[in-house]
């Protein structure tokens, strides 16, 4: 008898006979700590060699290979199965556990809307763009730096979904869960990817502003001093919303940042020249706001959310 299986993010999770429930709740087979994910989402049934997936009245539903489904549908070795952001591969194993047709489930990036679809697809099932990122191809031997990006890229748009739906607590234990990834990565040694730690740096501020923890904020900062990286102008302009409002408690590490980052002016690109500049003139603001209060420039060390 065949056996099966999900694949996600380079994992696998083995499917029993019967029924496995996915959803946000403790209490299901498979959890997803996914604001968009219902607390009971879908529900995958193994019976013999037939395997079927149904949506259990979620509210954002499920899809297989891009499609919304309705009722039971059957699942095919290879078949794309999204709930809430997270896209898992549907596998067929045999029961020695090699591999049988395509368990090696290659996924790739779409370059148009970044999400991961199966490479023997002609065209994107979420947007039908048909260009593809050839180099960022999610298979067997994705690297771990490039695996981080994509499961960084997924929380991030989970967190920007629950920022739009003013879920403040799901925001902030997404944020937890994307910013420990790259904590990792950065103290294994790895390159973190720009472009995802850019958008990660972006919504994390963003949950700051929302939750009025300046926590993530300062995260922005380290993380970028630590990597020695000049923070993008889009990342700099939210920290400026953030700095206004918290001034007195990120005015440390907006200087540790730009002292840090005062060699890097000679060999900076245009863009990177005006970032530092608008970081520059949020200290100044920043100087000039406790000098105008008489207080002095820094109020001591923020403890972080308990």
């Amino acid at each position: 008898m065949a056996r099966y299986r999900l694949r996600f993010l380079l994992q696998e999770f083995d499917l029993a006979l019967g029924s496995t429930v996915i959803g946000r709740s403790l209490d299901c087979t498979l959890t997803i700590e996914d604001p968009l994910v219902s607390r009971q989402h879908a529900r995958i049934v193994i019976a013999g060699d037939e395997a079927t997936v149904e949506d259990m009245a979620s509210r954002n539903g499920v899809r297989v290979n891009g499609v919304q489904i309705k009722g039971a549908t059957p699942l095919r070795d290879g078949d794309r199965v999204r709930i809430g952001t997270q896209d898992f591969v549907f596998c067929r194993v045999d029961p020695a556990g090699r591999g049988h047709s395509k368990t090696t489930g290659v996924l790739r990036l779409c370059a148009k809307c970044r999400l991961p679809y199966p490479r023997e697809m002609l065209a994107c099932p979420n947007c039908e763009a048909t260009e593809q990122t050839d180099e960022e191809t999610l298979s067997g031997s994705f690297g771990t730096e490039n695996q981080t990006a994509w499961s960084v890229q997924l929380l991030v748009e989970a967190l920007e979904r629950a920022l739009t739906l003013g879920r403040v607590a799901d925001a902030e234990r997404i944020a937890r869960r994307a910013t420990a990834q790259v904590e990792e990565l950065a103290a294994a040694g790895g390159v973190i990817d720009a472009k995802a730690l850019a958008a990660l740096a972006v919504q994390a501020v963003a949950t700051t502003l929302a939750s009025n923890d300046p926590t993530w904020a300062i995260w922005v900062m380290d993380i970028y001093r630590r990597t020695s990286r000049v923070p993008p102008l889009e990342v700099v302009e939210h920290l400026a919303e953030a700095a206004a409002k918290h001034a007195g408690i990120v005015s440390g590490s907006l200087e540790e940042l730009l002292m840090h980052l005062s060699q890097a002016v000679r060999s900076a690109k245009d863009g990177e020249i005006e970032a530092l500049a608008r970081l520059e003139q949020v200290r100044r603001a920043i100087q000039e706001t406790a000098a105008s209060r008489g207080e002095s420039e820094t109020t001591g060390e923020w403890p972080g959310p308990s």
